[in-house]
């Protein structure tokens, strides 16, 4: 989940208002007299009447989406069986404090995130050591280019570790400061082998568990025959620092998470997941998936 659209949104509110704002300072008295001299119906030129009009809407649009809820969409399968890959769902922007749009600098704080919780953040790139041994976050996840800037993307993820735990991740068996993390299996996945998400964990013979992280019970797919990163690692150790979340995808083995670049910063949270509002599973697999419609995400 590269598309700024609340960047997109803050400079047009910005563009508008100014336009509108400026005409009405210093130019709308002169240009009405006019007006009024010649008995004309008064009109304001196109383009501050487009921002006079676009003003508001877009402002408001802006207000929802960076403070109430904004909408995003499901692009991959790594939080499977959970959240599928087509599903549109509506993020909790107040959830964990109020956030500037676009520069995303917390002003208000309202709450923190909970193991197990499904947060939408935005990417904070990969652990890398610099010339002089310093990490630092590289968009390279070779760490070839330890300056390579960070992609400007929002991941989802579930929220695995908090601040001060011991962690522990070997073959998808999640040990929480000395304790496993309670699983059940409940069976192989089944889905359907004409959609390529479907069709991967299908070929990898992925069976599906049931999980307790907190007070959440959630599904969780897993594909032994895979290998993903143990935590500790290089990059991650096992202790979580003071304002970082482990956070991992619920379809284990095809995931890119904490297990590959380090803890999520509490600065880059974007919302809270919470619900499906629709579900589109392909033109020629499924269509629109209405049983996947208002399901609140766990």
């Amino acid at each position: 989940m590269d598309f700024d659209f609340s960047a997109i949104l803050l400079a047009l509110t910005v563009l508008f208002g100014v336009v509108w704002a400026l005409d009405r300072l210093l130019f709308y008295k002169k240009r009405k007299a006019r007006y009024d001299a010649t008995g004309e119906e008064y009109q304001d030129p196109a383009p501050v009447d487009w921002a006079r009009s676009l003003f508001p809407v877009i402002f408001v649009v802006l207000l929802l989406r960076s403070f109430v809820a904004e909408p995003f969409r499901i692009p991959s399968g790594s939080m499977m069986p959970t959240l599928d890959v087509g599903d549109f769902i509506l993020v909790n922007k107040f959830a964990f404090g109020l956030r500037l749009p676009a520069f995303n600098n917390k002003i208000v704080s309202v709450g923190e995130p909970k193991r197990g919780d499904v947060v939408v953040f935005r990417f904070p790139g990969y652990l890398c050591r610099d010339e002089s041994g310093n990490t630092i976050r590289s968009g390279d996840m070779t760490c070839a280019d330890a300056h390579a800037p960070v992609a400007s993307q929002n991941w989802i993820k579930r929220v695995v570790g908090m601040p001060g735990d011991t962690i522990e991740v070997h073959d998808s068996q999640v040990v929480i400061n000395g304790k496993p993390v309670v699983d059940t299996q409940m069976g192989l996945f089944k889905g359907n082998p004409r959609r390529a998400e479907d069709n991967y964990l299908l070929y990898n013979g992925a069976t599906v568990w049931s999980e307790q992280l907190g007070t959440v019970n959630h599904l969780i797919a897993r594909m032994p025959s895979l290998q993903t990163p143990p935590i500790p690692n290089p990059r991650v150790p096992s202790l979580v620092p003071p304002n970082c979340y482990i956070v991992m995808g619920d379809d284990r083995e095809n995931s890119e998470d904490s297990r590959w670049w380090g803890c999520m910063p509490e600065e880059n949270l974007v919302g809270k997941a919470f619900m499906i509002w629709f579900s589109w599973k392909g033109l020629h697999t499924g269509a629109v998936d209405i049983h996947r419609i208002g399901t609140v995400i766990h």
